[in-house]
């Protein structure tokens, strides 16, 4: 109880400073893009709804595209993602994004080796683009382990409330864990770059991955006057990717 208290103070505190933010993009006018990638499971509906509980509506947009139509498979991969990047004064977050080329499209061959390695070859030319473009980009990876990915998938199948989230491919989730992770460790390979960096964030402890990831929005995104008082993000939770951390242990293998 003492812990869950001081879970929701921390939050609360927070979500203020976000709001704070949002205030400061919107007389400003920042653009923000801020991307959740992960493995099945790792958390990203719930810290997105941390993040944007108490934004603005209308200068808040929370993208999560469904599987391409026919159409949209003929058009330039980037195409459809492109129609909703942020205007000034906007903050929009993608729940998946371009990286499904990266991810899911790889391990199920749902996209072809050329296909596959023209969008690793093209995804950080992409992201300079938009940074040239002011828009600030911050790209979060969730890591989970892979017990704690069963144990939440089974959750999905047996809470009436999380029915919603199950999907045809949270099967192959675990049988093919360890393709996931070979993806995983070259996507992070070869679209880490100084424009649009990668952020690891261990996920097992769902409260302490959220607080960490408000945390580094704000110390990375905010002015001054706002993370001041912020703490920073846990180090043992948050780190910004680098090689070794696929070797070192710190990224689930």
């Amino acid at each position: 109880m003492k812990n869950r208290e001081h879970y929701k103070r921390e939050l609360a505190k927070l979500q203020a400073d976000l709001v704070r933010y949002q205030q400061w993009t919107m007389a400003k006018g920042e653009k923000v893009l801020v991307v959740f990638e992960g493995r099945d499971g790792a958390g990203k509906d719930g810290v997105i709804k941390r993040i944007t509980e108490h934004l603005a509506p209308r200068n808040t947009r929370v993208i999560a595209l469904p599987k391409p139509s026919d159409r949209q498979r003929t058009e330039w991969f980037f195409q459809r993602y492109v129609r909703h990047l942020p205007a000034a004064g906007e903050i929009v977050i993608f729940n998946r994004s371009w990286y499904n080329r990266a991810g899911v499209d790889r391990v199920m061959d749902f996209a072809t080796d050329r296909e596959q390695e023209d969008f690793l070859h093209d995804a950080p030319t992409f992201e300079r683009m938009l940074a040239e473009a002011d828009i600030r980009i911050v790209k979060f990876w969730l890591d989970i382990s892979k017990k704690e990915q069963a144990r939440r998938l089974e959750a999905r199948r047996t809470d009436p409330l999380k029915i919603l989230k199950v999907s045809e491919l949270d099967g192959i989730a675990q049988k093919k864990w360890h393709s996931y992770s070979r993806a995983r460790d070259e996507m992070l390979l070869r679209t880490h770059s100084a424009d649009a960096p990668w952020i690891c964030v261990h996920t097992d402890k769902k409260k302490k991955a959220r607080l960490s990831v408000i945390r580094h929005l704000l110390h990375s995104l905010a002015p001054a006057d706002i993370y001041e008082g912020v703490d920073p993000p846990d180090p043992e939770v948050l780190y910004a990717f680098e090689a070794d951390a696929i070797h070192d242990g710190r990224l689930e293998k």
